[in-house]
């Protein structure tokens, strides 16, 4: 940063008193408010703008009154000290090592230290795909494409809250689950499903959300630094989640002649949610019977004939302002559609609000609630469906495996 010279710093305080407001000194100066106000702060420190408060570049620390001895008014004084800095941010490349706090003699917290350390996440990432690109190296020969297909009809397989990684003790919760069984019902169920599902020419493996249980090797929550209890190495989890898609994508491909694929940000997932896409994208670029969406936002759009769907993980925004980007960012196809559908996940729990014509509809989990959900009761039932659109006439058919 430049340092402000004296002469610098009473020119700014001169120009401060004739104008009578920042905006307008720094206008007579010829420079920017941003750069005027760090030599108006300089001249607040050195005494040139005197004692009234409160100061550029300061703020009111605290007030006192005081009062004669009829209760009278006498004065006031007031303390200041240099102005809080911008909110703090993590620096790109680092992340969250630990906080300290200094709290009071009530457990109010009066200062906060962060720590931060250089993430190391990124060399797992790359070495982790690197081991499933290496393990599917002479795989069968590729699924024959089915032939009977219904080309006014389009699959949809809502995949919410898959959690992979996730720990329960079945002791604990009632029902035990760990990565080996997650992968395992995933496969099962959806078997099942896309056998029972029609030969629709078109289908859409939609992954709501929180995919894998844990973003990275901390085993914490990334935004709330919750604990998670976590079955097996970050390494372990993550190439089972890639692993495990490719071969949900296999099953789908045996039924439907094309397979898009689109891996939603979950708010447990926000960083392996990308690596996802990216080891989809790299394994089936030369497949033209499959799609791997890599579209970075946090949102899902799709207009299939007369329907448009929408899909968010859910954990920022409400049915309703769901239904109203969906309106506003979609406007053209919203307006050349008769059947609006939004899909979401996070909650856990099956629930349908209509918002105007907007169908907002969540899916239940196949996993296990772990230590936390089952200690706050929560009991929502454990499924995966499929659903079945048509062209022209919108939703008509919907299959439903319950675990």
């Amino acid at each position: 940063m430049t340092q402000i010279s004296d002469d610098e710093a009473r020119r700014a305080a001169d120009l401060y008193k004739l104008y009578g407001t920042e905006r307008a000194a720094a206008k007579a100066a010829g420079m920017p408010k941003t750069n005027f106000h760090l030599r108006l702060t300089r001249a607040a420190e050195k005494g040139y703008l005197g004692t009234e408060p409160v100061l550029p570049g300061y703020e009111i620390k605290r007030t006192t009154a005081q009062y004669d001895g009829a209760g009278k008014f006498k004065g006031e004084f007031v303390t200041q000290h240099k102005e809080s800095g911008a909110p703090f941010e993590i620096p790109e490349g680092q992340i969250l090592k630990g906080v300290s706090a200094y709290v009071d003699a009530d457990g109010r917290t009066r200062a906060k230290w962060i720590k931060t350390k250089g993430d190391t996440a990124v060399p797992a990432l790359v070495q982790a795909l690197k081991g499933v690109f290496d393990s599917y190296k002479g795989r069968a020969k590729p699924v024959p494409v089915p032939r009977r297909v219904d080309r006014d009809k389009l699959s949809v397989y809502p995949i919410a809250d898959q959690h992979n990684g996730l720990l329960a003790w079945g002791r604990q919760t009632g029902e035990a689950y760990d990565l080996d069984i997650g992968a395992k019902r995933l496969f099962d169920t959806s078997a099942r499903l896309i056998a029972q599902s029609p030969r629709s020419a078109r289908a859409i493996i939609l992954n709501l959300g929180d995919w894998q249980h844990t973003d990275d090797q901390r085993n914490m929550t990334p935004r709330s630094g919750n604990l998670l209890d976590v079955d097996g190495r970050y390494y372990k989890i993550l190439t089972t989640g890639v692993r495990l898609m490719m071969s949900v994508i296999e099953l789908a491909l045996a039924k439907h002649q094309h397979v898009l694929v689109r891996n939603i940000p979950g708010n447990h997932d926000p960083h392996a949610s990308v690596a996802l896409t990216i080891a989809l994208k790299a394994f089936y670029h030369n497949d033209r019977r499959v799609t791997i969406d890599d579209d970075p936002s946090d949102w899902f759009f799709y207009r299939f004939g007369a329907t448009l769907i929408g899909a968010v993980h859910g954990h920022n925004v409400k049915p309703d302002r769901m239904a109203m980007t969906m309106a506003t960012r979609e406007r053209k196809a919203w307006g050349a559609t008769k059947y609006h559908w939004m899909l979401f996940g996070h909650i856990h729990h099956e629930t349908v609000k209509e918002v105007g014509d907007v169908r907002c509809e969540s899916f239940q989990t196949l996993a296990a609630k772990d230590a936390h959900a089952h200690a706050s009761g929560y009991n929502s039932g454990q499924s995966l469906q499929s659903i079945t659109l048509h062209r022209r006439h919108g939703e008509i058919g919907r299959h439903r495996i319950n675990i």
